[in-house]
């Protein structure tokens, strides 16, 4: 019988993108801006809480401890800061670390930590609720990375991602300009059963629905965004944005966010 982290690592591993199509590219397709999740952080402090920080704030106590694994710009733990005492964010990008300094200063103590997870988990202590949102599809190997979240969390782990692969919404933009058929697997399903596999612990789910950011698909910013993401140059922006145009409205993302026990 193959595994559910067999099956999340055989399944991540066919959304690779063919070597001709990649030497294309002028800059990476899997990188993600600083400006553009430091936007998301800002939206996100002034939006009402997601059932990510919901099920966040059940276990953190007042002035607990908060550590965000790939972190970004703070998007899941800086709408903790009124009740959390300190956020240690872990992220592989200074960049990024960065925007959340600026964006958190005033609201909260923030220590970073540039590195990979769960190699980093040896540079931090553990926390009372441990958060890693929108991280999950960048881990092949996603038992040793979640054991890791769950070796250093007192209370609670929380871990947030899309129900099913976040650029799935692109596949039909990879069959129009290089005739590509793209993956939809895996899903936030099998990263439930990972954990379960992995720490033999009950995970708690649910699903949620996250508005679109923007209200216009076409807008210059998702069009050098989709460009960026499908290895084209600028001289495709205009046809992108023609066929982004053809589309209805950028829609609403489901989201699901699993919670379990720390270690107590």
């Amino acid at each position: 019988m193959v595994s559910a982290a067999d099956r999340w690592a055989s399944a991540l591993a066919e959304w690779a993108i063919p070597g001709p199509i990649l030497a294309q590219a002028e800059e990476s397709p899997w990188r993600l801006r600083p400006e553009s999740l430091a936007e998301t952080a800002r939206l996100a402090l002034l939006s009402a809480p997601t059932v990510t920080h919901l099920r966040a704030l059940e276990e953190l106590p007042e002035g607990g401890s908060v550590l965000d694994v790939g972190a970004g710009a703070g998007a899941a733990s800086l709408p903790l800061a009124a009740r959390a005492g300190e956020i240690v964010a872990v992220d592989s990008s200074g960049a990024m670390l960065q925007e959340l300094l600026v964006i958190a200063d005033g609201r909260i103590r923030v220590a970073t930590v540039e590195g990979t997870w769960p190699q980093a988990a040896a540079l931090v202590a553990a926390a009372d609720v441990v958060v890693c949102a929108n991280v999950a599809y960048n881990v092949p190997d996603l038992g040793p990375f979640v054991a890791a979240l769950a070796a250093k969390a007192r209370r609670r782990v929380v871990l947030e991602l899309t129900a099913a692969h976040p650029q799935a919404s692109l596949n039909w933009l990879w069959q129009h300009f290089w005739q590509l058929e793209r993956p939809s697997a895996p899903t936030a399903e099998v990263a439930a059963a990972v954990v379960r596999e992995r720490l033999g612990v009950e995970v708690a789910q649910e699903r949620w629905v996250r508005p679109a950011l923007r209200g216009g698909r076409s807008d210059p910013i998702t069009v050098a965004e989709v460009r960026r993401r499908l290895c084209l140059t600028p001289e495709s922006d205009r046809e992108i944005a023609e066929l982004l145009r053809s589309r209805a409205p950028a829609a609403a993302l489901e989201m699901v966010t699993l919670w379990w026990p720390g270690s107590g």
